[in-house]
């Protein structure tokens, strides 16, 4: 089956990910194919390839962490030098975002729909999606930080978190899980989503504080806005040199 993706001047064509042959990365979210039944989605004469979740993402979501603004799906960063930083977990990306024009807000995909709440082998309890860290500060110490319980590095305050409050167990999301559950945050879905810890309620999730209901051309002109900001940002390096 060949159909035409936004993301991409070819057709694409759908295998499951075990007739490809070989391991290949996402083009959507560079992360890796795995070599099982799962549908991916293959331009073999440009080496591009997408998970199905990627390839299927919608268009636009209204995210619980975002509320003012709808997140636009944007094929490729739009900045002047073509990555973005991820609000939720502080990662570069140079490939799909979920992007608010206006408030240069920027998701990746995969960050996007991570699951509410997960289940850790290293926690009895379950573990709760926050935007961002609930950090207790430490007696006898001037530094207020939180460590994430896996890895042991620090969990910064403005990223997302799995977090069991009762225990004081909290951990980076990529510790916690790599699933991803597409579909969330539609029109037609209830409206659910994550605790918004500290960096959320202090701003943290970007915009105005100002709901608005946006039409399809609406969000395109967001889009085109988007690439004027980038033309714009490119034209004032090129001044600065």
């Amino acid at each position: 089956m060949e159909y035409k993706h936004f993301s991409h001047p070819h057709n694409l064509i759908i295998h499951r990910a075990y007739e490809l042959g070989k391991q290949v990365n996402c083009s959507g979210c560079d992360f890796p194919c795995d070599n099982t039944t799962t549908a991916v989605h293959a331009c073999h004469q440009c080496n591009f390839f997408l998970h199905d979740h990627c390839a299927n993402a919608a268009r636009y979501v209204k995210h619980p962490c975002h509320k003012p603004h709808p997140l636009i799906l944007l094929p490729y960063p739009t900045y002047a030098g073509s990555t973005f930083v991820c609000n939720a977990c502080n990662r570069p990306g140079r490939s799909f975002s979920y992007c608010c024009a206006l408030c240069e807000f920027d998701l990746h995909v995969g960050c996007a729909f991570l699951p509410v709440s997960v289940t850790h082998r290293d926690h009895e309890h379950e573990l709760g999606l926050y935007y961002g860290v609930p950090v207790v500060p430490r007696r006898g110490s001037n530094i207020d930080q939180e460590y994430c319980n896996i890895c042991k590095h620090v969990l910064e305050a403005r990223n997302w978190a799995y977090c069991c409050r009762s225990c004081g167990f909290n951990v980076h999301t990529a510790c916690a899980t790599n699933e991803v559950v597409p579909g969330m945050y539609q029109d037609n879905s209830p409206e659910s989503g994550a605790v918004e810890g500290p960096a959320a309620q202090a701003g943290g999730s970007g915009g105005n504080g100002v709901e608005l209901e946006l039409t399809e051309d609406e969000l395109a002109m967001l889009f085109e806005l988007k690439l004027q900001m980038m033309a714009q940002s490119i034209a004032t390096m090129g001044n600065i040199k």
